[in-house]
């Protein structure tokens, strides 16, 4: 794990720490009965066109470095990793990063999910076991050994599943563009930003733009 201290990174005051996760947890708590029947058709969904597990778990980068699971509904066949080497040539971002327009591992009903940014949906749970934040730095599946000196600021945080970039482009921007973004959040952050960035990705899911 990183030691954030030992870099000079700025800890936000306790009181908005506090709220926040409040905020979090409210929120997740009262959007549950809605959540969780939209989850099920979305499970049943994925497993009609494609039989095998609903749920895609991936290890993840959180605060400080350590590694967590991470839930999304499944919107590739199961062998996409196999087929990650065949489409590599394909890839429009800088690796690490991995992303292919119009990727023919995804299915059709996970085209769907991700357009609507259903697939997110399990997150939730992430938020609620305090892994994520509603509102953060996108958790990177690449370790932090692969990260340079200064992006570990983004590490400063809880990640979370919408934040200033998922507004500003989404998954059209490389790795660099989204830590300046990241940055820009945590230097600025507030409650008060917290709930206008909610209210964005609202309009962001309706707009989808770069969410392939």
């Amino acid at each position: 794990m990183v030691r954030l201290q030992s870099l000079g990174v700025r800890v936000a005051p306790r009181h908005y720490m506090i709220a926040k996760r409040i905020m979090d947890v409210s929120l997740c708590m009262i959007a549950m009965p809605l959540v969780l029947p939209v989850m099920l058709v979305c499970a049943i969904c994925v497993w009609i066109e494609d039989p095998g597990p609903v749920m895609f778990c991936q290890s993840r980068t959180g605060q400080g470095g350590r590694r967590f699971k991470m839930f999304k509904f499944r919107t590739m066949v199961k062998n996409a990793d196999e087929l990650k080497v065949k489409y590599a040539h394909l890839n429009q971002l800088q690796w690490p990063d991995f992303k292919v327009q119009n990727d023919p591992r995804v299915t059709r009903v996970g085209r769907f999910l991700r357009k609507t940014s259903l697939d997110e949906l399990p997150q939730v749970f992430n938020v609620l076991w305090g892994d994520m934040s509603l509102v953060g730095p996108r958790p990177t599946s690449f370790d932090v050994s692969t990260y340079a000196l200064w992006h570990t600021e983004r590490l400063e945080v809880t990640p979370g599943i919408t934040g200033l970039w998922q507004i500003s482009g989404r998954s059209d921007l490389e790795f660099d563009e989204r830590l300046r973004l990241d940055i820009e959040y945590i230097e600025t952050r507030c409650l008060w930003l917290d709930i206008k960035l909610l209210l964005k990705t609202v309009g962001a899911v309706i707009r989808p733009r770069g969410a392939y």
